[in-house]
């Protein structure tokens, strides 16, 4: 009797045995804007820049400007830390690809209205 309960406990110990927990997945690549879109995005904000604070140089009412410029510059670099940043999440990585864009379209627009404020 004694053999058969010792049988029974090892074969219960043995149901209750800790299941590993099961392999996570491996990490999926973040979503990320082509360089060649990025390097033209940048490069359109610091032509905005370069006009914007030439001209803030000659016409004092175009100085804010500069600084808004130059802050455009800034947030590029920023969102494009965050969307490569390993500690993102894919829902950060998406919304800064996207803030890039529409930076990179406010520089665009911004730089086609400094003619009519009189910037060259």
């Amino acid at each position: 009797m004694t053999v058969a309960r010792w049988a029974a406990v090892l074969l219960v110990c043995a149901g209750c045995k800790q299941q590993a927990d099961p392999p996570s997945p491996p990490p999926r690549a973040l979503p990320a804007l082509p360089a060649s879109e990025l390097k033209r995005g940048h490069d359109a904000c610091q032509a905005y820049v370069g006009r914007a604070c030439a001209c803030a140089e000659t016409i004092a009412a175009a100085r804010p400007r500069c600084a808004e410029a130059r802050a455009l510059a800034d947030a590029i670099q920023v969102a494009a830390d965050v969307a490569t940043n390993p500690d993102s999440t894919r829902r950060d990585a998406v919304q800064s690809n996207a803030a890039i864009r529409g930076v990179v379209k406010a520089c665009i627009e911004q730089l086609a209205k400094l003619p009519a404020d009189g910037c060259p």
